[in-house]
């Protein structure tokens, strides 16, 4: 219904979220895992497989800092 009278699809919007963060929190594990404590230049990608199906992505540089 929300689709056909415009608006915030609520129900989109939080599958998208939830995707986001999951793909975001999957970065950060990658990135511990090769030794980083900071990653840089973060980017977030979302691609429509199909109908329906989207892929979201979250990339960036993992590094090690020092003080």
């Amino acid at each position: 219904i929300q689709s056909l009278f415009g608006g915030n699809i609520t129900l989109f919007t939080e599958l998208c979220e939830l995707a986001r963060k999951d793909a975001f929190e999957m970065m950060m594990k990658h990135a511990e895992e090769l030794g980083a404590n900071a990653i840089i230049g973060v980017k977030y990608d979302a691609t429509e497989i199909a109908a329906g199906i989207s892929e979201v992505l979250c990339y960036g540089t993992a590094v090690v800092v020092k003080k």
